[in-house]
C-alpha cells in the first residue's frame, strides 16, 4: 500500500485540485445562472464582446464538438483514465513536465466524466471572444496537451545538446 501511495501521490493530488476546481465552478454556474444566460459584473461591462460567463450544456467532446457522442465520450474518458493511471508510475521522475501533463489530463477528464455521470452533460461556462465555451476541465486537458508538447520538445533539446558536447569532448580525447 504505501508503494501505492508514493508511485500515485503526485498524480491524485494535482487531479484532486483540478476536480474540485472545476465541480465548484460548475456549481456556482448552475446555482446562480439559468441555463442559456450570461453573467457579467457590471463593472466588467466593457469585457462583454469578448470574455463572459455562461450557462452552457455540451453533451460531446471538448468545445462542443461531436453533440451526439456522449456515450462514446463517457466511455473514452473510462478508457483515458485508465491508461494513464496504468502507465503513470512507468514516467520517470525526473520527467516533471509529462507527470504534470499527465495528471491534468486525469483531472480534466474525471471532472467532465463526473458531469456526464450525475447531471447527462457536461457544463461549459467560459466564453471567450469567439472560441467555442469551455470550462476547467476542459481547459486542464488543453494546458496539460501544451506542457506535454513543451516537455518533449525541451527533453529533446536537451538531449541534443548532451549529444552535442559528447561528440566534442569525444573528439578532443582522439586529438591527444
Amino acid at each position: 500500500m504505501k508503494n501505492v501511495i508514493r508511485k500515485y501521490w503526485t498524480i491524485v493530488l494535482i487531479a484532486l485540485l483540478i476536480v474540485g476546481l472545476d465541480q465548484w465552478t460548475k456549481g456556482l454556474v448552475r446555482v446562480n445562472i439559468p441555463i442559456g444566460e450570461t453573467w457579467l459584473p457590471e463593472s466588467f461591462g466593457w469585457l462583454s464582446p469578448y470574455a463572459r460567463i455562461v450557462h452552457w450544456y455540451n453533451t460531446g467532446a471538448a468545445f462542443g464538438i461531436f453533440k451526439e457522442g456522449g456515450m462514446v465520450f463517457t466511455v473514452l474518458a473510462f478508457l483515458v483514465i485508465g491508461a494513464i493511471l496504468y502507465y503513470y508510475p512507468q514516467v520517470e521522475q525526473s520527467d516533471w513536465s509529462l507527470r504534470l501533463a499527465m495528471s491534468m489530463q486525469l483531472g480534466g477528464a474525471i471532472g467532465n466524466l463526473i458531469d456526464r455521470l450525475t447531471i447527462g452533460h457536461v457544463i461549459d461556462f467560459v466564453s471567450v471572444g469567439t472560441f467555442p465555451v469551455f470550462n476547467v476541465a476542459d481547459a486542464s486537458i488543453s494546458v496539460g496537451c501544451v506542457v506535454l508538447l513543451a516537455g518533449v520538445w525541451l527533453n529533446e533539446r536537451a538531449q541534443k545538446k548532451k549529444a552535442a558536447n559528447m561528440e566534442m569532448t569525444s573528439g578532443k580525447v582522439e586529438e591527444v
